[in-house]
């Protein structure tokens, strides 16, 4: 029993030993761990030319461009620049610093789907309402088109903002031709009254009848025309023959 309570003990006593090594060695929060020793970090928008010795500390320069380091580090190289890629919907909202890294956002029209600290990584098109639906919440760059359906007697193209209700063609005057859907308006023509109609009917055949009698009467005449004219041809052709006779002897 004696020898359990002695290897706990011991056990304990190398467990507090490590620990306590550690927190000796452990490197300070502005500092870095190289080959055993505690080097200071650079600032952001540099990294480590040298590392520190025992005589000297380290040395530091700033960022090439096109990278960056946004906080104190022990870093040999700085981190190249991101990219806002057309291609995922994105576009460049802030460039790129030697303290920080180029901030993307949607491109217009796009929403973003996945984010990295302040800047989106990736971007997609919003939805568009379709026919019958009416945008209850247009796209933001962080959230999606919102649509609802519309109510019996409206409708909507999938691009308003609100559902429109029918046009009533009988309040306008009007004939409807085809009936309003959610999808689409009411059509309308113009009426054609039951007395235009009659009038039409009684006075077509009335045109007709005139046009038949004008072409007899014209006929008539021409009838008449010719027949005098060849009785006065004919009464002209024996006056100037008597004439002639009447010469000779």
């Amino acid at each position: 029993m004696n020898m359990f309570l002695l290897k706990i003990v011991l056990s304990i006593a190398a467990i507090v030993s490590m620990n306590f090594e550690l927190c000796v060695w452990a490197c300070a929060r502005a500092e870095y761990e190289i080959e055993g020793e505690c080097c200071p970090m650079c600032a952001p928008g540099n990294h480590v030319y040298w590392h520190c010795t025992v005589d000297t500390s380290t040395t530091c320069v700033p960022c090439l461009d096109s990278t960056f380091t946004d906080k104190p580090n022990g870093l040999m190289k700085c981190f190249p620049c991101s990219v806002c890629n057309a291609v995922k919907g994105l576009r460049e909202r802030k460039a790129c610093t030697y303290t920080a890294d180029i901030i993307c956002e949607p491109q217009e029209g796009f929403y973003c789907i996945d984010q990295n600290k302040h800047s989106c990584t990736s971007a997609v098109k919003h939805s568009k309402c379709s026919p019958g639906q009416y945008i209850k919440q247009p796209g933001t760059p962080y959230g999606d088109t919102i649509c609802a359906n519309c109510s019996d007697g409206t409708y909507s193209n999938g691009t308003l903002l609100a559902c429109q209700p029918h046009t009533k063609c009988d309040l306008m005057g009007l004939t409807e031709i085809k009936a309003g859907m959610t999808s689409a308006d009411a059509e309308c023509q113009k009426s054609t009254s039951v007395a235009l109609i009659v009038g039409l009917v009684l006075l077509i055949p009335a045109i007709i009848t005139l046009c038949i009698v004008l072409y007899c009467i014209l006929k008539r005449k021409n009838v008449i025309r010719n027949t005098f004219t060849n009785v006065r041809s004919k009464l002209l052709y024996k006056i100037i023959s008597n004439s002639i006779l009447t010469f000779k002897y």
